[in-house]
């Protein structure tokens, strides 16, 4: 896959744009900030900035903004956060977060507090030339960097039936990917996200007719998880995050579907054993879900599962932090 180099935008800036006046509610902000406990003075890498919802609400309560990084790899993202946080000190970098963490590790910087707030945003979605929602008819594009070459266009038109299929299986968790590799191949070309939706649901069949979610949704995850890579750069990306964790910091990731929060499970629940060695400990026994009051204003955080861990002053057995004891 395609991997977008990191940029320090105080050095390299981005062509300037005409920037949406764009909304964006981060997820399950309340949650955070109660397992990040961020006190004064407090150095914070966010991997996901997107808009800054969560890095505002956390240098409200740090005003340690020199010294922390927020990353994206999405241009108009990074360009609001240049605006946002102009005259923060903060450092602004774009690029995916599994390139900024290795330049960051490289460079030997720790923080105390870290966040990756996984998958697509609200404005990716709103936006139909961005070719992420299936309800919007646009491009088929899917790249969180526009800057790199692959497209799902690429992968719809030009992928084999059977490499097809094996996406849609992996990524998607698709049970009738095969028949819906088959339609897609016997259609091409397939130019827009409607006319790809529209494939998938007469192949779906009266299977998914009467389902609660539209038939297209897994098959869209599946492609946008393969062009950007999301899984592999997840699996990488984790032991670095651990590696540029302060000792005695916290770190925490928000998921939005099984295949992410298994990876994130996994690794956390095997740096967490009880162990000499272990090198964190867990401050969630189960996944955090969003309160039922903000599903109320924003349903896109159904599928949101927060997870975090502190990592051990020592490598001697420390008593366990209390347990993040909020809403599940």
């Amino acid at each position: 896959m395609t991997k977008t180099k990191t940029k320090c935008q105080n050095k390299n800036k981005m062509p300037k744009q005409k920037q949406k006046n764009i909304v964006h509610r981060p997820v399950m902000l309340q949650e955070v900030i109660d397992v990040l406990a961020p006190q004064p003075g407090h150095s914070y890498l966010d991997l996901t900035a997107g808009y800054g919802g969560h890095s505002s609400a956390i240098f409200a309560l740090t005003k340690a903004e020199k010294g922390s990084v927020l990353v994206d790899r999405d241009e108009q993202a990074v360009e609001a956060l240049q605006t946002r946080f102009k005259d923060s000190g903060a450092q602004i970098m774009r690029g995916d977060f599994l390139s900024a963490l290795q330049e960051l590790s490289e460079a030997g910087k720790k923080f105390d507090l870290i966040l990756a707030d996984l998958g697509v945003s609200s404005p990716h979605l709103e936006d139909a030339q961005r070719g992420f929602a299936f309800s919007l008819s646009g491009p088929l594009d899917m790249r969180m960097d526009r800057s790199q070459e692959l497209r799902a266009y690429d992968l719809v038109n030009a992928s084999s039936q059977e490499e097809l299929r094996r996406i849609l299986t992996e990524y998607g968790e698709e049970p009738q990917s095969g028949r819906i590799a088959s339609a897609i191949v016997s259609s091409r070309p397939i130019e827009t996200t409607g006319d790809l939706a529209a494939i998938i649901a007469r192949a779906a069949g009266f299977r998914s007719r009467h389902a609660k979610t539209h038939p297209a949704t897994r098959s869209f995850q599946a492609l946008r998880i393969a062009v950007n890579d999301e899984l592999g750069q997840l699996e990488q990306a984790l032991p670095l995050i651990t590696a540029v964790l302060a000792p005695g910091g916290r770190m925490a990731v928000i998921s939005f579907h099984s295949l992410e929060d298994r990876i994130v499970k996994r690794f956390l629940a095997d740096k967490a054993g009880n162990r000499y060695d272990s090198e964190l400990e867990l401050l969630t026994r189960r996944p955090i879900t969003a309160s039922q009051h903000e599903l109320v204003s924003n349903p896109r955080a159904r599928s949101a599962k927060l997870r975090a861990a502190a990592k051990i002053k020592t490598k001697e057995r420390v008593e366990e932090p209390h347990a993040y004891q909020g809403k599940r």
